[in-house]
């Protein structure tokens, strides 16, 4: 993933330069906002994170490991997740955090992690994304009182 210029504008004896995508604040976004770039950013990111927790595993008690998972995995996934969490790609993102729950429990890829969900007390992807944007709303006094 290189975001690279392909157009070069010259105003007031400076370049503006038009990119493919750009990084700002930490969130990835290309010219079409398909998050394809940040969703790739993401995925090597998180796969770091499930293999930081597959080895810290049988050192770890359970709890331990769930501090881990908010401090390396759930982190990283909830940053910006406003923006990206709609999209086609978000998918992606969702079996990975499906494989961290799993390699927490140490079940197996074909078990289905609705009732791990439950057990951890962890919010799915989508469940965290409509909580990210509810808090956005509130946050921001959409619903004023008149």
């Amino acid at each position: 993933m290189r975001c690279t210029s392909k157009l070069k504008i010259d105003f007031n004896n400076k370049f503006i330069t038009n990119s493919s995508c750009t990084k700002f604040l930490w969130v990835t976004m290309n010219n079409t906002l398909s998050w394809n770039n940040h969703i790739d950013l993401l995925m090597k990111k998180l796969s770091k994170a499930c293999y930081i927790i597959r080895s810290a595993k049988t050192y770890m008690s359970a709890s331990s490991l769930k501090v881990m998972y908010y401090a390396f995995f759930h982190s990283v996934m909830n940053y910006g997740i406003i923006f990206w969490g709609n999209s086609s790609h978000r998918s992606i993102i969702f079996r990975i955090q499906k494989k961290e729950i799993r390699i927490m429990e140490g079940c197996g890829n074909r078990v289905s992690c609705r009732n791990l969900f439950k057990k951890l007390q962890i919010s799915p992807l989508t469940s965290q994304y409509m909580l990210s944007l509810l808090m956005f709303v509130v946050q921001n006094n959409f619903f004023n009182k008149q």
